[in-house]
């Protein structure tokens, strides 16, 4: 997937290329495998359809695969070579003042234990649930002389959902996110669909593409799910939680605000999901 060189405008996330640079420069020297993650990898699939982002970012968010909190630490000190500091409070965020942006390098890996990163005493934990299971299924993209590596879309869904999970009073655009996906995927994935999933089309009737990708993304989610219990368990609560009483479907409410939909349809896509789960599912 080679994505043109015009593609750090149509991000719409000012200095992106420089902050970019900076992070591969220092991962490459480091030898430490990192992922684009979160929205800006999300823009990057999008535009290659030519889709622009419908909403702008100073976030950028990394997912690094390391060992130790002290490999963190040598990381955070090449960083700060390049002008990025650590966040007060949240020491895997980094500012750098000259960009105006904000970048999250979120570890996972063995520095996991029980899908958490502990830093030190004084500050929160880091929950990496499906992280090393969702990257395992990565692809590259290409941006100028450069490449990076980013989840696929069903995988971004699964770590959108369990982050929304985690802390759903402050991450309403995980699910704008999740939505984002399931609106262009019909189309970004026609092919693969009319293929292996025409059993999704309606055999009368009008056809309803938001409900065929939510089946689809389910279908291919769920190998995610059939690797680990942890994992299965989480999304599927989530899941079942809001479907089962639509009226108080917290997901469903949300898509409503961000889409020109009824409460029950915006359920019915939800249901669609957990459909496609299931028929995959071996756990």
């Amino acid at each position: 997937m080679s994505i043109s060189n015009q593609t750090y405008k149509e991000l719409s996330i000012p200095y992106f290329k420089e902050a970019f640079d900076c992070i591969d420069e220092v991962m490459i020297k480091l030898k430490v495998p990192y992922y684009l993650i979160g929205a800006s990898a999300i823009s990057l699939v999008l535009l290659k359809k030519g889709i622009k982002p419908s909403r702008g970012t100073k976030d950028i968010d990394f997912a690094i695969m390391i060992s130790s909190i002290q490999e963190f630490e040598i990381i955070a000190k090449e960083l700060m070579k390049y002008g990025f500091n650590n966040v007060k409070d949240s020491p895997w965020r980094f500012y750098n003042g000259k960009f105006n942006i904000v970048i999250d390098l979120l570890p996972f890996g063995e520095i996991e234990e029980e899908f958490t990163v502990n830093f030190n005493e004084r500050y929160t934990d880091l929950h990496v649930l499906g992280f090393s299971e969702v990257l395992q299924d990565s692809e590259r993209v290409d941006i100028e002389q450069k490449s990076v590596q980013i989840p696929s879309l069903e995988g971004m869904i699964v770590l959108k959902l369990i982050a929304w999970s985690d802390r759903p009073e402050v991450r309403n655009n995980d699910l704008y996110d999740i939505l984002k996906i399931i609106e262009h995927f019909f189309d970004l994935n026609f092919d693969e669909i009319v293929e292996h999933h025409n059993d999704t089309f309606p055999e009368e009737g009008d056809l309803d593409q938001f409900k065929i990708a939510a089946r689809v993304l389910g279908r291919k989610a769920s190998k995610f799910l059939n690797v680990s219990e942890a994992i299965s368990k989480r999304i599927l609560e989530t899941i079942n939680e809001n479907v089962a009483d639509f009226e108080n479907s917290v997901i469903a409410r949300q898509w409503v605000k961000d889409k020109d939909w009824d409460l029950e349809y915006a359920v019915e896509i939800l249901e669609e999901f957990k459909k496609g789960l299931i028929e995959n599912l071996k756990i």
